[in-house]
């Protein structure tokens, strides 16, 4: 650990290398199964578990996890359900998640440093913020591993893939629990309001012309990487918080995506 504490910039590279490539990843997935505004939702669940996970002395990434499968059961449902005030409903959930967190900090009495987890500080994370990395980054290469073939089945057809045996709604929660693990573990880089820019962006480019989901998912890794790398070193260089810089070079590479007129 003396190595890491000498080199601290260490650790918020490598956590700033696996989010890059990881986030985009999982946007990929997620954008080709239209669920991207879900993601949404869950990433502003994460908040009052973090409150409620601190107020019981317990690891906050295990509350954030928790909250944000609960938004992820709550988002399958309203899903399923396709009611056509389905957006309304979803972005109020989504205030109303976000707000009772905030309320939770002072009822509850806890400390919580809320600018770094909406936005990230990623040059003080920790061996801990590390670890959360790896392990989102391990469950999702297992998901990928046990489940590609059906979770490309599910994005092309849906209903065809549940009419032959695939058990949709138990994918769609891996999906939510893994998505829940990814927002948890970027909270270091980039803060779970500012992950959705880093889920989103790099998958927009990398989905152009790719023959298949997993060429998109290698490519939006490869521009989330770049993207995270010069957004990191920027910010080291003009002593800028990485998080939102990073945010703002994925705006600006939306214009290297090709104007379809």
């Amino acid at each position: 650990m003396s190595f890491f504490n000498t080199n601290w910039w260490i650790i918020p590279l490598l956590i700033t290398s696996f989010s890059g490539i990881l986030c985009p990843a999982m946007g990929t997935v997620l954008i080709t199964h239209k669920r991207l505004l879900q993601v949404n939702l869950i990433s502003h669940c994460v908040l009052p578990g973090l409150a409620l996970a601190m107020a019981l002395g317990l690891d906050p990434s295990i509350g954030g996890v928790i909250s944000g499968l609960i938004g992820a059961i709550a988002a399958e449902s309203l899903t399923n359900k396709k009611n056509q005030n389905y957006e309304a409903v979803m972005n109020t959930i989504l205030a109303g998640s976000m707000g009772l967190g905030v309320l939770l900090i002072p009822l509850l009495g806890i400390r919580i440093d809320l600018e770094a987890v909406l936005f990230g500080d990623l040059l003080t994370a920790n061996f801990s913020d590390l670890l959360r990395t790896l392990i989102a980054f391990s469950v999702f290469i297992c998901l990928m591993f046990f489940g590609y073939d059906k979770l490309v089945h599910i994005g092309l057809d849906p209903e065809g893939a549940a009419s032959s045996g695939v058990n949709v709604s138990f994918l769609n929660l891996a999906l939510g629990f893994t998505t829940a693990l990814v927002i948890v573990s970027s909270m270091s880089a980039v803060g779970v309001i500012l992950v959705i820019a880093l889920l989103s962006t790099p998958t927009l480019l990398g989905l152009q012309k790719a023959r298949s989901l997993w060429i998109a998912m290698v490519r939006s890794s490869i521009f989330g990487l770049i993207l995270s790398l010069i957004g990191f070193s920027l910010a080291m260089f003009l002593n800028l918080p990485p998080g939102p810089l990073i945010s703002v070079l994925c705006v600006i590479s939306l214009s290297l995506l090709p104007n379809n007129r």
